[in-house]
């Protein structure tokens, strides 16, 4: 007898297909990681705001991973004159990865090593990852059989203490959600933390938080507070890190992945506990063959199997940018590879220079004194236009944080973008002096000669020297500085103490700064007239030095109606069309030029 009718059973198979349906969807939108821009936006808070140390340049190596190694760079950088305010310190250099015990034979003396570079004006960050191994490649321990099972034994360990193989050898996901493992791996951290370092780089092993069943994998794991999914993993890990690093040291940060592969489109960390992010990990080369190469196959530490170069480090950029994240970088000039090419390595540090995030560093030759005469001349030059710009990024920092305009912003043109408000950069991306550029609406002047005039919107293609890179900042623009070197040519190293203002009158505009040493912020205005131009400074907070940018020497310039003199209070340079006037003491009011 049928107990059911034909409806009832059309209807219970209906209902199976939705249960089915809904868990697929629940499954690949909610829990795996390469699924979820809609679903997971509530994840993302807004960024964090990062300490503007992290916006100078960083530089560190992959090669020799010693003190001695990283003394000598520091020591041949300072020598030459090339500024480095962060060394980042990759694997190896503990004993075993993340037991977070320093290994000696590499950094010797650490407490006093760690000491000197803080005394000599350095930050310092760390690798790590999530993993406690009992098996670890290329540090002093190898074998560690009791370290992992001290953590499985205790129940410190996601997925009962269950291991995978990973880059960096083999071993168990510290479980968050334990506040005994939490106790016990912030514990081994300590002593670091007792040395004052700045930060850790978190490295993507989140990525890895699965189970396996056969040859498929589920992208869940148990945890103390019962199964987790990969992507609230990777939160954890992420918000943990930053948050108890904060606890630690209030100017504390996390380098962490962006978006830096196609099946994680909303990111590795979570924007509001990513105060600084990179994309890799490239090659040092221009462009794909598409194919794994026989010294790919030899670069056995590249986690995410990266075969391309600079471009696929733009096209990353432009993703994590669009998606919201602040301040980010990639690897200047790659991370894999024996020998980095001349040329790659001068226009990778140029697009850094218009990137939050200046990571010179990776494998191949980073002592520039060793290359050639112009990659050491052209790139010192650009490290110095970045730190230049630092109270012009951390503005964006401020405004990030406060949910409003971030530092990198996609527009029209091949991987183009507004680097702020006020600059266009249209990154090089093959070995080729000629590279096309599309402006906007409105006036844009060549940032490196701006005498140089485009009416936009306009598409054009022309050769960029290598000492110049395709960079047009807006009419009307006003640019806070931090200058201390003649490098760039916007002023010297009697610039230093005072907040230098790059105007280029023709349109009204304001721009408030947020003063990196957190003192305040202030407003410079300009208001443009048939005649004249006036300047009106705000809570000036330093001395103030107006490099303003116009055609010819003005009849009249007067400071809240006090008339200055030429070459006493201000100077006009009629080669480089600017007009410079110094304002030695931080005062309020209205510079008119007439």
């Amino acid at each position: 007898m049928n107990i059911l009718g034909s409806k009832s059973k059309k209807w219970i198979k209906i209902l199976l297909i939705t249960v089915v349906v809904l868990l697929v969807i629940y499954y690949f939108a909610f829990a795996y990681p390469f699924r979820g821009v809609p679903f997971n936006a509530q994840r993302h808070g807004n960024p964090p705001l990062t300490p503007a140390w992290a916006l100078e340049c960083w530089l560190w190596e992959d090669d020799a991973n010693t003190a001695e190694r990283a003394d000598t760079l520091l020591g041949g950088y300072a020598k030459y004159d090339i500024p480095v305010r962060t060394i980042l310190l990759d694997s190896p250099w503990s004993l075993r990865y993340n037991d977070f015990e320093i290994d000696t034979l590499l950094y010797p003396k650490p407490a006093q090593w760690f000491g000197k570079l803080q005394d000599n004006g350095y930050r310092v960050v760390l690798w790590m990852t999530t993993m406690v191994n009992s098996q670890s490649k290329d540090t002093r321990i190898r074998e560690s059989e009791s370290f992992f099972n001290e953590a499985k034994d205790k129940g410190y360990l996601a997925g009962k203490g269950d291991q995978i193989k990973w880059w960096k050898g083999k071993g168990g996901f510290i479980d968050y959600t334990n506040p005994d493992a939490v106790k016990w791996w912030q514990k081994r951290q300590q002593k670091l933390f007792d040395y004052g370092i700045d930060g850790w780089k978190l490295d993507g092993t989140g990525t890895l938080f699965y189970t396996l069943l056969g040859p498929i994998p589920f992208a869940y794991k148990t945890t103390q507070s019962g199964l987790m999914t990969t992507r609230t993993y990777m939160d954890y890990y992420y918000r943990d890190e930053y948050n108890h690093g904060l606890s630690q040291n209030p100017e504390f940060l996390t380098l962490a992945r962006a978006i830096d592969r196609w099946y994680h489109p909303e990111g590795f960390a979570p924007i509001d506990a990513a105060p600084v992010t990179w994309v890799g990990d490239q090659k040092h080369s221009w462009e794909s063959t598409g194919k794994i190469t026989e010294e790919d196959k030899k670069n056995s530490d590249i986690a995410m199997d990266g075969i391309d170069g600079i471009e696929l480090a733009i096209q990353n950029i432009m993703e994590s940018a669009k998606l919201g994240y602040n301040v980010i970088g990639s690897d200047v000039a790659g991370f894999s590879g024996n020998t980095i090419p001349p040329r790659l390595y001068i226009r990778w540090a140029q697009f850094s220079t218009f990137c939050g995030l200046f990571l010179n560093g990776g494998h191949g030759e980073r002592a520039l004194w060793k290359r050639s005469q112009q990659e050491l001349e052209t790139i010192r030059k650009f490290s110095w236009l970045h730190t230049e710009l630092v109270p012009y990024m951390y503005s964006y920092v401020v405004t990030g944080h406060q949910g409003g305009r971030v530092l990198q912003s996609p527009i029209e043109g091949k991987y183009h973008y507004l680097f702020g408000d006020d600059f266009v950069v249209a990154p090089i991306y093959r070995d080729d002096l000629k590279n096309k550029v599309t402006l906007p609406k409105g006036k844009w002047l060549y940032f490196f000669k701006d005498q140089e005039v485009v009416e936009g919107p306009k598409t054009f293609e022309r050769e960029f020297p290598l000492e110049e890179y395709p960079v047009y900042i807006r009419e009307g623009a006003i640019v806070p500085m931090n200058i201390e070197r003649g490098y760039t040519g916007f002023g010297s190293e009697t610039s230093k103490g005072s907040l230098t203002w790059l105007i280029y009158p023709g349109i009204d505009n304001q721009f408030t700064v947020y003063h990196p040493d957190k003192s305040g912020s202030s407003t410079v205005s300009m208001i443009n007239h048939p005649n004249s131009v006036e300047i009106i400074l705000k809570d000036a907070r330093k001395p103030s030095i107006l490099n303003i940018h116009i055609d010819k020497l003005p009849a009249k310039v007067t400071f809240n109606n006090v008339e200055l003199s030429d070459s006493v209070d201000y100077q006009f340079d009629t080669k480089k069309s600017r007009l410079v006037v110094k304002l030695p003491e931080p005062k309020d009011g209205i510079l008119k030029i007439e």
